[in-house]
């Protein structure tokens, strides 16, 4: 590349204004990424990209338009501005777009404390391959394992620079490093499979290779002989692994692109309690060396750490400022945008009150239940918030798991869910998103 990100940015800018935009934002984006997938101790697949892709954003009054590239060319940069100021001048007119004002704009652009970059060299393709080569190994060593179907390493690293005609101009480097292994136990239709991963900023945090073989496998060969549950009421114990999906289903209810369609369960909740009391649901887009940080959004307006939840009462929607003007409210600075999508409401980094018992306390708290561990499907009606999934785990009898179990339903209503979570305290603190595993009371379980 023989510019600089932001001389790119500020070059897209320049062609919007000469042909004919009123306001104009541009992102760029240069990226590495390399990932390294190996099987029965030989290498199965290796993939690597590497490129520059550009979108520019342009409003012609109150009608805007996206477009992007790969190609950085300046007779490029310019038909792009010129498409896009033609495609906005038919773009039917939103009177809630606009960029920024120039007080809304983060002066706290210096992201170095946030530590979002590892700066040692790029992995050598032959060390993953080692790393996956060794959580294999690892997982095959467990001899009730038949087989793993994959072990992956990978890498990657951003260089991102948003610059908008309203003066914003602001990037910052990111990278991740991420390592997985899926093992199998039995054979033919005995087949149960389960994983392991781990996924950080540093490579100097990531869990050790053989580790996460190891607990892959080990969790493959507690599922032999899986069955159908019991269907009836029971409580459901969702593993730290999932629980998130069930947080993640009152993040998605206070989007506020869904709450300004007015199809959403929680459309009317704010200062209601939807969680029990003692809880809350922070987002703290500020933590050091986690993947979701950021000082500032796709708008280029200074982020902060905010209560979704503050002792089990919702407290407001997650809003850009087309989404916040739409509702009479002011943005959260939650906007996100790829290089060729317009800015939408987003979440960075997520966490829940976790609880003062482990997992293993509630699993003895819950007598006779279900201990989910895996789940597929979803049927989640946006508007009543009915909930059905389908499951897999362990039975649990008399405060002890007793078999595995597959091929199960759960179901039951996101308020009365969440309004009955119990937490344990084994949330990982080292990712975006920290949700301990939950005990929901009085699910349907349909099973045999």
């Amino acid at each position: 590349m023989t510019q600089s990100l932001s001389n790119l940015s500020q070059h897209m800018l320049d062609a919007a204004r000469k042909a004919g935009a009123d306001a104009a934002d541009a992102l760029a984006v240069d990226g590495t990424s390399l990932s390294i997938t190996v099987r029965e101790g030989a290498l199965e697949q290796a993939e690597r990209s590497e490129g520059i892709t550009i979108g520019l954003r342009v409003l012609v009054g109150q009608r805007q338009a996206c477009v992007s590239s790969s190609d950085t060319k300046p007779h490029i940069l310019a038909q792009m501005a010129e498409r896009a100021v033609a495609m906005a001048r038919e773009a039917p007119e939103d009177p809630h777009v606009g960029l920024a004002d120039p007080d809304q704009l983060a002066t706290d652009l210096d992201t170095s404390r946030l530590e979002l970059f590892d700066p040692s060299d790029e992995p050598d393709p032959a060390a993953l391959q080692q790393d996956a080569t060794r959580a294999e190994a690892a997982a095959l060593r467990n001899p009730g394992i038949s087989q793993v179907q994959s072990a992956s390493a990978r890498y990657g690293r951003r260089r991102v620079h948003l610059a908008a005609s309203n003066g914003f101009s602001a990037g910052y480097s990111r990278s991740d490093r991420g390592l997985s292994c899926v093992a199998i136990s039995g054979t033919g239709a005995e087949m149960e499979r389960d994983y392991d991963f781990d996924s950080c900023v540093f490579q100097a945090d990531l869990r050790d290779a053989e580790a996460i073989g190891t607990l892959a496998a080990e969790r493959a060969v507690e599922r032999r002989g899986a069955r159908k549950p019991k269907t009836g009421a029971f409580p459901v114990l969702f593993d730290e692994r999932i629980a998130n999906s069930l947080i993640g289903s009152l993040l998605q209810a206070v989007n506020g692109s869904v709450i300004a369609r007015g199809s959403s369960w929680l459309r009317d909740c704010i200062g209601e309690e939807v969680l029990p009391k003692g809880l809350s649901l922070i987002e703290d887009p500020h933590r050091p060396r986690v993947t979701g940080s950021r000082l500032f959004d796709a708008e280029g307006l200074q982020t902060a750490r905010r209560a979704i939840v503050d002792d089990g009462v919702l407290t407001g929607w997650t809003l850009d400022l087309a989404t916040a003007r739409k509702l009479d409210m002011q943005s959260t600075a939650n906007a996100g945008a790829g290089p060729g999508s317009p800015p939408s409401p987003s979440l960075s980094n997520v966490s829940l009150t976790q609880g003062d018992q482990s997992r293993a306390d509630l699993i003895k708290q819950m007598g006779t239940g279900l201990l989910v561990t895996s789940m597929i499907g979803s049927t989640i009606n946006p508007n009543t918030g009915d909930y059905s999934r389908g499951a897999a785990g362990f039975w649990v009898e008399n405060g002890e798991i007793t078999y595995p179990v597959n091929e199960c339903t759960v179901a039951g209503n996101l308020r009365d869910m969440l309004r009955s979570i119990v937490p344990a305290n084994d949330g990982r603190t080292h990712l975006s998103r920290v949700v301990p595993s939950l005990l929901v009371e009085g699910l349907t379980l349909a099973g045999d």
